[in-house]
């Protein structure tokens, strides 16, 4: 067990940076749950269109990014124990209905592992227009979406009447095998209070202030106190480095940090997993 007993690491990978070969991905997979590592998280991009920058790194659109869900059971399929995570799934853009489907599908196969199901809404205009949906309402469509993948795990019947969907008596089985935490990934203030009202925890991303990332994670949970719900059970997850210091992980956990995630090779995972005592 890592000495860094309260945050746990996890890591991801990035089809821009690793590939799409699948016995990359599943030597991968394999790797960090040998070292130690809590968690594996695939991002989602549903089209490409030149002009794509993340940060200060342009994405060209040719690059391949395989389907998150889809890659999260062939991982299930080639590891025992690491949990199965998104980071994040673009949720305005999947019809919730088949979403709860493919996400219970995952869940029951891999043996209850997709714990770190990451939503965020999505950044890109041009990438909500790929798919049909309306860029500005994409906030409004994750919130109704939450509550209707929630709904439909209970068991159902499911009733639902929202400005985006409808559902009348629907069941979706079989459901995930307990509850199936959904955490909301952004870097917005608008992000961390959909965190606090719906999430299980708030993946924090993007270049901004401490003093913002501070503020938002007050946001998140003065939200949940505010709902009734426990602010103290809200999970935080940030990205750090491969390279990141003792020093800097144990500011990180002052910071309130629950989970890292951080990206590298198999050599970057193994020398990170010696550097923290995991495994």
């Amino acid at each position: 067990m890592s000495t860094f007993t309260r945050v746990r690491f996890a890591t991801s990978y990035q089809p821009h940076f690793h590939g799409v070969d699948p016995d990359s991905l599943a030597a991968l997979a394999q790797h960090a749950e040998a070292c130690g590592f809590e968690g594996l998280y695939l991002p989602e991009h549903v089209a490409g269109y030149p002009g794509t920058r993340a940060g200060a790194m342009e994405i060209p659109p040719t690059t391949p990014f395989l389907d998150p869900i889809d890659c999260l059971a062939f991982v299930a399929a080639a590891t025992e124990r690491i949990l199965l995570g998104t980071g994040v799934l673009l949720l305005p853009y999947h019809h919730p209905v088949t979403l709860a489907k493919r996400l219970a599908t995952v869940d029951v196969l891999s043996k209850g592992r997709l714990r770190l199901l990451t939503v965020g809404v999505g950044a890109f205009p041009e990438e909500a227009a790929a798919v049909g949906v309306d860029f500005t309402t994409r906030g409004r469509r994750a919130d109704e979406a939450i509550d209707v993948l929630r709904l439909l795990w209970s068991g159902g019947p499911a009733t639902f009447a929202g400005e985006f969907f409808t559902l009348s008596e629907v069941y979706s089985l079989p459901t995930p095998l307990g509850e199936l935490p959904i955490h909301v990934g952004g870097s917005s203030r608008a992000a961390a209070r959909r965190a606090g009202l719906r999430g299980n925890g708030y993946f924090a991303g993007g270049a901004v202030s401490p003093e913002e990332r501070a503020r938002q994670l007050d946001v998140a949970r003065e939200t949940a106190a505010e709902a009734g719900r426990d602010p103290d059970a809200l999970e935080y997850t940030r990205w750090g480095s491969i390279d990141m210091t003792s020093s800097a992980v144990e500011k990180f956990a002052a910071q309130g940090v629950t989970r890292i995630v951080v990206s590298g090779t198999r050599d970057d995972l193994s020398a990170f997993a010696d550097r923290f005592g995991m495994g």
